[in-house]
């Protein structure tokens, strides 16, 4: 199900299933509600986004009931997660999903929200939204790339086309804009050749938390996958994630893959890369593409789950086109 568009004056709903709201600060929340606001949508919160406990988190009740409330509430239009974290897989086995897919809305998020998205992919066929947090929102000045791309995704039916930005940055989303350091971007290109399928994925560790239940969903059809990894994820990890990845049934329908940019704490380096994906006879013949604007590092592209995509690499090219009527 391709969920509604967003128009102006619609109401996006920020929630926090994964990790309290209480984390932000004030400053950058005051941002994200006037950079929303400037874009024509209507703020509003669940009753629990700043509850916490000892892990920073909400109690598994209120985060499914403030959940459940944003997916009921008919004025609610969107849904953002506040941020990222560990534990959103807390709450899959007690969701709702009827629910859900009786009142499809956009939801959006990265990292740990993977688990949510994929999860309520599998149950209700609702394409979900790979892309920025309510708090990315919150810079003190919010990358032109990120707000394109959003809304190409959530506000437009019409096909459209991941580009590279011409920066990027790796520096903390609260600091301020002048001391941000600013590197050239461009895509890193592993294997050539082109692909067709069905977009799938997020953060490579939180996809493998899913591995063996009910929650992931299965590859029945020539599928593009996309995956990110943050600090955390070092190289010696990365690759045995990805390991763990392409151990999933029928992986041979996986045609492409895109991988988004590390940030500069994991230490991987574009030859460690590309020896990891060489050394995977599973991946022999089909294009990847890494430095991909998704995952950790600013500015973000926003990727809909469910969605089919055309990825072409190439020496001299490179070009990942989505289309959200084809799902």
């Amino acid at each position: 199900m391709l969920p509604n568009r967003l128009t102006p004056g619609d109401e996006i709903r920020v929630l926090a299933p994964s990790t309290s709201m209480a984390v932000i600060k004030g400053k950058q929340i005051e941002n994200a509600v006037q950079c929303l606001e400037s874009l024509g949508f209507n703020i509003s919160f669940g009753k629990y986004v700043d509850e916490h406990d000892e892990f920073f988190s909400t109690s598994i009740k209120h985060r499914l009931k403030d959940l459940h409330d944003a997916f009921q509430d008919p004025n609610v239009k969107g849904i953002l997660t506040a941020i990222g974290g560990y534990n959103v897989n807390q709450l899959l086995k007690n969701i709702d999903y009827n629910l859900i897919k009786n009142n499809p809305k956009i939801l959006c998020g990265h990292g740990d929200i993977t688990a949510l998205q994929l999860a309520i992919y599998k149950k209700t066929g609702l394409i979900t939204y790979s892309g920025p947090h309510f708090s990315t929102f919150g810079m003190n000045k919010t990358s032109a790339y990120t707000l394109q791309s959003f809304l190409e995704a959530v506000t437009n039916d019409a096909p459209f086309e991941i580009i590279p930005s011409n920066m990027w940055s790796d520096d903390k989303w609260y600091i301020e804009e002048k001391e941000r350091q600013y590197h050239p971007n461009e895509y890193m290109i592993i294997q050539e050749g082109t692909a067709e399928g069905k977009l799938i994925g997020g953060n490579l560790s939180t996809i493998n938390l899913l591995q063996g239940t009910e929650f992931l969903p299965s590859i029945e059809e020539d599928s593009i996958f996309f995956i990110e990894d943050d600090e955390e994820s070092h190289p010696l990890s990365f690759e045995r994630n990805l390991q763990a990845l392409l151990h999933l049934p029928q992986f041979d329908k996986v045609r492409g893959i895109m991988i988004g940019r590390f940030q500069k704490g994991s230490n991987m380096t574009e030859s460690a890369l590309k020896r990891i994906i060489g050394s995977k006879y599973e991946l022999r013949g089909i294009p990847i593409v890494a430095n991909v604007n998704f995952g950790h590092t600013d500015p973000i592209t926003t990727i809909p789950i469910g969605t089919k995509a055309t990825l072409e690499v190439f020496t001299e090219t490179v070009e990942i086109y989505i289309d959200q009527n084809e799902y």
